[in-house]
Formats: structure tokens, sequence, C-alpha cells
């Protein structure tokens, strides 16, 4: 039976692509530092093992692979969710902040993907990374998340090309606003409407939206596709600096 590893799986995105692999019959390995978040989610899903794990630290990455191996013989496929935010201008971005947010949203794709590399090329698996419109599109007060994220989307594309070579496939996806309740939390009316203005599609996506993404990209209906950036943003990245006003 086929595996996945997802990371961030306590909520969000990572929740729903964890349901999602489930209705598929796969096996999952949920992988979150929120230890109590991660039993509450974990409750009452069959074929998940729960893993408590900070993935910016080496050790408990390699102890995350071993404990996925141990309890399922195989990893297909890895999913790196997991990611901090943290929002501010440039001159209130201090080195702590800065490193936090590489910390998880950079390091911990490079770690995991390295502690399973091995595992994967058994299978010839696939890695999804979790970008974000952040990493395409520069805005205010993003200066260490949407660093980060383009980080991520480079380092899709390096490993994407060393890894081919074993057979294991690397993608990455790039959500625009989604209906989180962390996006509920902070933007308010102001910023929803307009985002609004800025999406063609006119909404925020979902995270079984999202999640959608990240399976298929996972799966064999996939098999040749690595490298790729895909933006599930509502067309939003597409629109560049165009007016919504000129839409009309």
């Amino acid at each position: 039976m086929k595996t996945a590893i997802v990371t961030g799986a306590a909520r969000g995105i990572g929740l729903a692509t964890t349901r999602l692999f489930l209705e598929e019959g796969r096996r999952v390995a949920m992988v979150d530092r929120d230890g109590p978040a991660l039993r509450d989610a974990a409750a009452g899903l069959e074929g998940v093992l729960p893993v408590y794990a900070d993935i910016s630290q080496p050790d408990q990455v390699t102890r995350m692979v071993t404990e996925t191996v141990a309890e399922f013989g195989r990893i297909d496929a890895l999913v790196n969710n997991a990611g901090v935010a943290m929002f501010g201008p440039i001159s209130e971005t201090g080195y702590e902040a800065w490193r936090e947010v590489m910390a998880t949203n950079l390091d911990g794709p490079f770690l995991c993907t390295r502690a399973a590399e091995e595992e994967l090329a058994k299978t010839h698996g696939a890695v999804v990374n979790i970008a974000s419109i952040s990493g395409l599109r520069a805005s205010t007060l993003r200066v260490a998340y949407g660093t980060s994220k383009a980080g991520v989307i480079h380092l899709t594309r390096q490993q994407a090309v060393e890894l081919g070579e074993r057979g294991v496939r690397v993608n990455c996806v790039a959500p625009g606003p989604v209906d989180t309740k962390l996006a509920l939390a902070v933007h308010t009316p102001e910023i929803r409407a307009a985002y609004h203005d800025a999406i063609p599609l006119n909404r925020y996506g979902s995270e079984i939206e999202i999640a959608r993404a990240i399976v298929f990209l996972c799966s064999d209906a996939a098999s040749y596709i690595t490298g790729q950036l895909l933006s599930v943003d509502g067309g939003f990245e597409a629109t560049g600096i165009g007016l919504p006003a000129l839409r009309g």
C-alpha cells in the first residue's frame, strides 16, 4: 500500500491533504510540532501515524523518516507543507524572526527531502513542496516569508534536477489566498475585498482545492511532471500589475 508523509498535518492544507490521501487508500505519516493539535487531528482517522517532530531540526527529521519506515515499510510521497508566517516591515524584522521563518519554511523542505531521498528512490516516489504566491510576487510586510517561499521554488528545481536521475519527481504548489483559520483571523474585510478584486475568480481558494493539486502531483497521473511550479491561486499571479478596475 502506498504511503505519504505530510508535514504541518495538524490543520489547514496539511490536514486536507492527509484526508484526501486516505480517501485514495494511502497510509499517511502526519507530522507536526504542535502535539495536542496533532493528536486531535489524527483521532478517528484510520491508516495514519502521528509523528511529533519539528522539521527544522535535523535529528527530528531523521527520526520522522525512521518511524515512518518502521510503521509502513516504505515512503511513496513527501509533502513539505509545514510553514510559519511572520509579517512586518523590514525595519522591524529582527534576525531571530528571519531565522525562525527560514528554518521552517526553507531548511525544513531541504532536510526532509534529503532524509527521505533513499526511501523515495526505492519507490520512484514524489515530493511536493508548498511555496506561496508570495514567493512569486513581492509584497509589503513579507520580507522573510516571501523570500523563504521564493527559495522553496528554486529548491524544488534543484531537487528535481538531481533526484530525477533516481526516479524521484519533485514539484511545487504555490497557493494564493486560502480560506484558513489564520486568514480569517488576520485578513480584515478590507483586505479580503482587495484580494477579491485582484483575483480573476473573485474569491479565496479552499484547503481542499490546494490539496487536490498536491495529491495529483503525487499520483501516477503526473508521472512525467517534475521540476514544475503550479500556482493554485484563482489566477492571482497571472494578473501581474493590471488594475482590477481595467478588467471591468
